[in-house]
């Protein structure tokens, strides 16, 4: 027979308490980031839409992590979209916001469309490798965050510990396991699953196909001036702990991508 959850608490810890008590085997602390209606509403009351177009790629921008609650259904798209075009005179100033909501619901269309793509490779690989040159596993120094390289360990700290992390960020690690470590990037979308508040498959999933070139033109590649310039604030971005990132994109090409030389 199954027991009824307990839905109603006194406080957030007794909360917290019994969660780990139904799963003692979860490691690490509670997330920062609270769930429910009331924090939903709190944090959807809080967006700048105007000032998210032209920030939102800095870690220090206007994002506005409603991705938790709207995976979790506490918001809709619809809802979200409707608040952000009340916050501003002409739609246009929101194009970008509106345009971010739109993909959401474009992944889920194109999963529902093509459930197989979820785990399989849409298209080969465009980096001058196949399939089989990648690792199946993630090496366990990513998974921990002890790579060495500062700024995505940072990243990777803030993933498990928090179950969250800005989007540009989520997709350098993508980059750094595919293509710098030559891992699957169905290991990588597992791993980011296992820790992501707002895990959600289809855009989790074909977002990394994006990053691996199984689902785009070329594969995505970034350098450590990309990251000072757009978290240069909040990580460490010293070229000394950071060696395998700092370079030209020009060489990085050359080394990521030997056989395809120069071409992309």
């Amino acid at each position: 027979m199954t027991s009824t959850l307990q839905t109603c608490f006194d406080d957030r810890d007794s909360l917290i308490a019994y969660v780990k008590k139904l799963a003692p085997w979860a490691d690490g602390a509670a997330s920062q980031i609270q769930g429910g209606r009331l924090k939903a509403e709190m944090r959807l009351a809080a967006i700048n839409p105007i000032k998210y177009g032209g920030s939102r790629n800095f870690g220090d921008g206007h994002v506005t992590r409603l991705s938790p609650y709207i995976h979790h259904g506490v918001l809709s798209l619809n809802e979200v979209r409707n608040h952000a075009l009340s916050q501003c005179s002409q739609p246009v100033q929101i194009t970008k916001f509106i345009q971010e909501l739109a993909w959401r619901d474009f992944w889920q269309l194109v999963l529902r469309a093509h459930p197989h793509w979820a785990w399989a490779d849409v298209e080969p690989y465009k980096t001058g490798f196949s399939a089989q040159d990648y690792a199946d596993a993630l090496p366990a120094d990513i998974a921990e965050g002890k790579t060495g390289v500062a700024c995505l360990d940072a990243f990777i700290n803030e993933l498990i510990e928090t179950g969250y992390i800005h989007n540009h960020a989520r997709m350098y690690l993508a980059s750094y396991v595919v293509h710098y470590r030559r891992v699957k990037w169905q290991a990588g979308a597992r791993w980011f699953l296992q820790h992501l508040l707002d895990g959600d498959i289809a855009s989790n999933n074909l977002s990394w196909q994006w990053v691996a070139s199984t689902f785009s033109n070329k594969p995505y590649i970034f350098n450590l001036e990309n990251v000072e310039r757009y978290f240069g604030k909040l990580v460490d971005t010293s070229p000394a702990l950071n060696q395998p990132l700092h370079a030209t994109y020009e060489t990085l090409q050359l080394g990521l991508f030997p056989n395809l030389g120069m071409t992309l």
